[in-house]
């Protein structure tokens, strides 16, 4: 486990006009299972298909047909519970949900209210600036995702695409932690690096694989730790969901957004109303969509057409010995094993792929010197392309030969960026490439010696200076790796001038 010494954050405050708020938000996120089936039938879950094309009876809602669940998708469900420290239900249950959804042909969703798969558990979320806060996550339960409207195909109609209706969601409903947009983001964030770590969810925001109902509201401070004693939520305000948010940066827009509109009503002394809200990041403004509903509201029943889903603790210890090495531990573990910092292991560990590909690179080599290849070097040239880790086109094989070579003293620092920019470029072995291109460090000392000697013999006044002021020796290394075309050993061309000019 993670040995935390990070100080709690500090609540947002916002100033108000007569007072200071503090903000009070609650998540619940949705993300699209990892499967290769839907929820329910046998239909198809891939990304980007010809519309209406992933589309089983069952999904279509036609008469006389049964939904009949996908272990998998229970299996998954499972296990991100278990990444999440969360209780596991041996027994749950489908409910039907009844609502218009125009682009769900059943008229209602099967989803799971009174018995969800997954209890209560925990994520770590840790900020920037060194502090932590524990979010406590108060279920997880699967639901049938609805399919998707299209309003911008013609003027008078719209459109609908069922490939997405029935595929598996994972709800995931956090308790109201969250103190900020700031850290109302690095949850999602965190979120989805365990989720991408243990494979049940792409995390794919773009595409509508993550995505956030953000529940906000504001109250005076102390208020929310009257509630943390007594879990009374009369001490918070009234709370109102900003709907299907896909982008961090949008959670962060809105959360601020939608705050100041209620203390604004709540100062001039009027009620917030709790109702569902969209954030339009052009106007920058939260609107009304409808008011909320609760859950008789949407008159669940159970649904007669599921039994109640029962697992074994057997099943679930199988699923827990395949689980693989969290963020968390990861982190830990780069930490102690190769004497990385914090920053930098968060770093290396902040996609599965990154880690994996760091963790390829350092094996039997000097750990911080492959993680300020990989950070530095590496992801800075990634970024600049627009590129993740799995375009890379240099494999941990070759970056690993590059750090190798520095190691020998075969190449300096300089050459190794060389290289780095060829293999990068063109490809190939480090080591051949230095060998053909004549690439390699010079460590003869005489050799080295001589160049100086003439850069001296040339530069007297410039000798004078040094010795008057050692600073200036810097000259006299740097015109001792131009005239070697930079393959002197630096750290012998830094001796011998200290020796030759008495600095």
């Amino acid at each position: 486990m993670l040995d935390l010494t990070y100080e709690m954050p500090k609540p947002k405050t916002i100033a108000g006009a007569k007072h200071d708020w503090e903000l009070v938000i609650g998540m619940e996120v949705h993300a699209q299972v990892s499967s290769n089936a839907k929820l329910f039938s046998g239909a198809s879950t891939q990304f980007g298909a010809e519309p209406n094309s992933n589309v089983a009876f069952v999904d279509a809602a036609m008469p006389g047909m049964l939904p009949v669940i996908n272990e998998y998708c229970v299996e998954q469900a499972v296990r991100t519970g278990l990444g999440l420290k969360a209780e596991i239900n041996l027994k749950s249950a489908f409910d039907r949900k009844n609502y218009f959804y125009p682009d769900l042909p059943q008229g209602y969703q099967i989803s799971q209210l009174y018995q969800p798969i997954v209890g209560e558990g925990e994520v770590l979320v840790e900020m920037g600036d060194g502090t932590a806060r524990i979010v406590r996550i108060e279920r997880i339960h699967m639901e049938q995702d609805a399919g998707k409207s299209i309003h911008d195909m013609d003027p008078n109609m719209s459109f609908v695409d069922l490939n997405r209706t029935g595929v598996c969601l994972m709800e995931i409903v956090s308790r109201p932690d969250i103190r900020g947009p700031e850290e109302a983001a690095a949850y999602i964030a965190k979120m989805r690096q365990i989720m991408r770590y243990l494979g049940t969810c792409d995390g794919n925001m773009q595409n509508g694989n993550l995505r956030a109902d953000v529940n906000v509201s504001i109250c005076l401070p102390g208020a929310y730790e009257k509630y943390q004693e007594t879990q009374d939520f009369s001490h918070l305000g009234t709370r109102c969901e900003i709907k299907n948010m896909n982008s961090m940066r949008f959670i962060q827009q809105a959360i601020e957004v939608e705050a100041r509109r209620q203390i604004a009503i709540v100062e001039g002394g009027g009620t917030v109303d709790q109702e569902t809200r969209l954030y339009d990041p052009d106007k920058g403004e939260t609107r009304s969509m409808r008011s909320k509903e609760e859950a008789h509201d949407y008159r669940y029943f159970p649904d007669p057409d599921l039994l109640p889903l029962e697992i074994e603790q057997a099943w679930v210890d199988d699923i827990a010995a395949t689980l693989p090495e969290l963020p968390d531990d990861k982190k830990a573990r780069f930490i102690s094993e190769f004497t990385l910092t914090d920053y930098d292991a968060s770093v290396l560990t902040a996609e599965v792929e990154s880690a994996g590909y760091f963790e390829e690179v350092a094996k039997g080599r000097n750990g911080k010197l492959a993680a300020n290849w990989v950070i530095n070097e590496l992801f800075g040239r990634l970024k600049k392309e627009d590129h993740d880790i799995t375009d890379s086109p240099v494999s941990p094989a070759q970056l690993g030969g590059i750090i190798d070579l520095i190691a020998s003293d075969a190449i300096s620092g300089k050459i190794a960026k060389d290289l780095f920019e060829i293999v990068y470029t063109e490809g190939g072995d480090p080591a051949q490439i230095v060998e053909e291109r004549g690439m390699k460090q010079v460590t003869d000392t005489g050799a080295i010696e001589v160049a100086l000697d003439e850069i001296i013999a040339a530069n007297p006044a410039q000798v004078e200076k040094a010795k008057v002021n050692p600073k200036l020796a810097g000259w006299f290394v740097g015109q001792v790796m131009k005239a070697t075309g930079g393959k002197a050993n630096p750290k012998a061309v830094n001796e011998l001038v200290s020796k030759k000019l008495g600095s």
